[in-house]
């Protein structure tokens, strides 16, 4: 079930903010900038770069993922090592709200997310 209108909204807001203070200069997000996309419950940022071995080729890197668990209302909390699979933050593996984990994702005490 995705997402309501309201609940939408907010979580765009929220990520408007978040991408506001973490997206480098404008300058340079041809080569580097930060995204995100909503995929049903879930919302993944990731960074994007420009390929360094195939011109005009755009590669995204995952950060971080939060997936929203309507039973519950909390929101699960993922990182992506080198595996490129998505496993639980183990620091904090559940937010209660959209902002703390975003605000996790910003501090990121372990290096999981940022490298």
């Amino acid at each position: 079930m995705a997402f309501t209108e309201i609940e939408a909204a907010r979580i765009q807001g929220a990520l408007a903010d978040f991408l506001e203070t973490r997206r480098p200069p404008e300058n340079i997000r041809a080569e580097f900038d930060i995204g995100f996309r909503v995929d049903g419950q879930s919302v993944v940022i990731f960074e994007i770069r420009r390929s360094g071995h195939e011109p005009g080729t755009i590669i995204e890197g995952a950060v971080a993922k939060a997936t929203y668990v309507r039973g519950t209302g909390r929101w699960k909390i993922y990182w992506q090592p080198a595996d490129r699979k998505w496993h639980a933050y183990q620091l904090q593996p559940e937010a209660l709200i959209f902002e703390e984990f975003l605000a996790l994702v910003d501090e990121d005490k372990e290096h999981c997310f940022w490298g």
